[in-house]
């Protein structure tokens, strides 16, 4: 008899610990995930072309992907996701021969950035 409500017990338990993997269920709370830098306008704004990557690091913080192949290209990325999917945020700061900031690419760069 022990045996049985202990078997049964346990496949209850598993059940239920089973059922917090499920992400699609109605009502729930879904945490928001940030990933990334999270840059501001108001950040990209201070940017001009010229800059060292001293100063583009002290505006920008540490990129999240610095290419050990291509050293004039850093790649700041941000994603924020609750419970379901988000469209990743991104710039890229280019740098010239010299090391200075020369371009701005990607979804977050301004169109008229360095005119």
């Amino acid at each position: 008899m022990q045996r049985i409500c202990l078997i049964v017990l346990l496949s209850v338990g598993s059940v239920s610990l089973g059922a917090c993997s499920l992400s699609n269920i109605p009502f729930t709370y879904q945490v928001p995930v940030q990933q990334g830098n999270v840059i501001t306008d108001e950040q990209i704004a201070q940017l001009r072309p010229g800059m060292t990557q001293r100063q583009v690091r002290f505006i920008l913080g540490t990129p999240a992907i610095e290419d050990t192949f291509r050293v004039n290209r850093w790649d700041y990325v941000h994603t924020e996701r609750d419970g379901g999917g988000g469209k990743p945020e991104r710039l890229t700061v280019i740098f010239g021969d010299d090391g200075n900031l020369q371009e701005l690419r990607g979804n977050m760069a301004p169109e008229d950035w360095g005119a």
